[in-house]
């Protein structure tokens, strides 16, 4: 595999145990389907947008990746 990046080589691999330590969940916010990382409490942050209402949903910065949301889950009858 080729690189071609302005990154020195010693660093390729460093982030990948990190990131292997956190979860992901799919989450609906407002029509928005969205990848999120779960942080401590009842914080998430926004990864990416996987599925939009509308092209305008792409431009929100309440939805922009590294945003924060409150998540709560709850059961549905």
């Amino acid at each position: 595999m080729s690189y071609y990046t302005i990154i020195p080589e010693e660093m390729y691999g460093e982030n990948e145990n990190e990131e292997m330590n956190y979860m992901y969940s799919e989450v609906e916010l407002g029509g928005v389907l969205m990848q999120v990382r779960m942080d401590g409490g009842n914080r998430a942050t926004i990864v990416r947008l996987l599925r939009c209402s509308s092209l305008n949903d792409y431009l929100n910065p309440a939805y922009a990746p590294g945003g924060q949301i409150a998540y709560i889950p709850m059961l549905l009858r």
